[in-house]
């Protein structure tokens, strides 16, 4: 495990705990939107997207990615860590 999942999954936590719903489980095969995922609804996203930006300099959402799972966010800063390397 690299060092860059268990801060994303704990920055969702801590969105999902901001909207009273902390009781959501947050795995990397969660899916982001929906009601069968994690239920972020497009204000939730944005406020995702401006976190990550603040603490990693950049962000999937903002380079124009969609991603739709956590797993997604992880492999986006995964390949920009291998890329910089």
């Amino acid at each position: 495990m690299n060092e860059i999942e268990p801060r994303i999954v704990t920055i969702v936590k801590d969105l999902l705990e901001r909207s009273d719903r902390e009781e959501t489980s947050v795995s990397l095969g969660a899916t982001l939107h929906g009601d069968d995922g994690l239920g972020l609804d497009s204000l939730e996203t944005a406020e995702l997207s401006a976190i990550l930006e603040d603490e990693f300099g950049t962000d999937p959402f903002g380079a124009g990615l969609l991603p739709e799972t956590v797993a997604d966010i992880v492999a986006f800063y995964a390949d920009a860590t291998a890329a910089s390397a």
